[in-house]
């Protein structure tokens, strides 16, 4: 691309919005968030919307909520496959297909989805490979329909892609690869401290976190807030058993050493 195509470029980008009214879009992004708090208000938890891929700080839009906002809206949906492989004698399958939304027959947005048998979720010694070609062809269809419902909703930033199906894999992986920074650095995403790590909580109210280990319905979240728990008191029994090892003279006030070969901190201990 030369300077010449760069500039054209600006200018029209300037056009467009030199255009614009702007109270027209001010209006217009009212809409789009009074919009998204309906969505968020009306779509039900582990029906229309659920668990994410791990590390996601949004819910992952499922099937029924992809439904739901397209009936809102009035759109109908139409399907194209735009690329496909059928390997029987490998048992190898991948579609790639698009999600045409239309409303009055007008064209209004589109969504690709993808998915294929090497996913990790399919590679499973209990599934039979032969049957995964019709699986996977539905698997692409509803993520195609759930991108297309998140951009003619504008939910990207409530909502991530619909990959319910890998939250499974992801929540036992990263609970058998869970290490005690993991469970440090682990933000909560509701409550009262909400967007805090449960390291922070429990730093100011570890009966919080002792209500997250027996409570949360994360189990990812009961697992780090254990491990938190067990470190601080760890910590805490290590900080007693050194400082056991030093006691103050009555009389003279100096600090004297005191070696009790390892025996564990006992309050019952006179001093």
């Amino acid at each position: 691309m030369d300077n010449n195509q760069i500039a054209t470029q600006e200018v029209n980008t300037m056009m467009i919005i030199e255009g614009l009214k702007l109270d027209r879009v001010q209006d217009s992004m009212n809409k789009i968030n009074q919009f998204q708090q309906v969505i968020q208000a009306q779509l039900v938890e582990g029906h229309d919307y659920g668990q994410a891929f791990y590390g996601s700080s949004k819910p992952s839009l499922l099937k029924p909520g992809a439904e739901k906002i397209l009936m809102l809206l009035g759109l109908g949906s139409e399907y194209e496959i735009i690329e496909k492989i059928q390997d029987y004698d490998e048992g190898f399958f991948s579609y790639t297909i698009r999600c045409i939304l239309t409303r009055g027959g007008q064209l209004i947005t589109e969504g690709l989805g993808h998915c294929n048998s090497k996913e990790k979720k399919y590679e499973s010694d209990k599934q039979d490979k032969y049957m995964l070609g019709n699986t996977c062809l539905k698997m692409a269809k509803k993520r195609a329909q759930v991108d297309a419902a998140l951009t003619v909703g504008s939910l990207s930033n409530i909502f991530t892609q619909d990959l319910e199906d890998m939250a499974q894999f992801s929540q036992s992986e990263r609970l058998e690869t869970m290490n005690i920074d993991d469970a440090e650095n682990m933000k909560i995403n509701f409550g009262k401290y909400k967007g805090k790590t449960i390291k922070e909580i429990y730093a100011t109210d570890e009966g919080y976190v002792k209500w997250l280990a027996e409570k949360a319905k994360d189990e990812a979240v009961r697992k780090a807030a254990v491990m938190i728990m067990n470190s601080g008191s760890q910590i805490d029994g290590q900080m007693k058993i050194d400082n056991s090892k030093e006691t103050v003279d009555a009389e003279t006030g100096e600090i004297q050493d005191v070696d009790f070969s390892g025996t564990p901190f006992d309050d019952n201990i006179p001093f």
